[in-house]
């Protein structure tokens, strides 16, 4: 596993303008620089830094029509991460499972008036 590309695509997803961004080309597909920076209340110049930054850790891809730049998602990055994060699934689930028990019992202690 490359874990500089991970770091870089962590990286690049900590801003949550970013996140949006790749939020709508996940959604929409492939958009025009324009109509991406239309929906946002940054100036473009702003939005073309965020989507190079995006470019450059490898989570979108641009290409030219005409004096239009498209960019649209790369899967690839998202799809390491997601390789990376799967050995701590199962301890979430286990701790988050843990929680939801410790919640029960203080609602059943709260019903019978118990304390423990």
């Amino acid at each position: 596993m490359r874990y500089a590309c991970d770091v870089e695509a962590l990286a690049a997803l900590a801003d949550p303008v970013r996140r949006e961004l790749v939020g709508l080309l996940a959604r929409r597909g492939e958009l025009a620089a324009g109509e991406l920076a239309a929906r946002f209340p940054v100036s473009r110049p702003a939005i073309s830094r965020h989507l190079r930054v995006l470019r450059e850790a490898g989570l979108v891809t641009a290409r030219a029509e005409g004096k239009r730049r498209l960019y649209a998602l790369d899967p690839a990055p998202l799809r390491e991460i997601d390789d990376w994060l799967e050995p701590y699934r199962d301890l979430w689930a286990r701790r988050l499972d843990a929680l939801d028990t410790e919640i029960a019992r203080g609602r059943r202690a709260r019903r019978t008036g118990d304390d423990a």
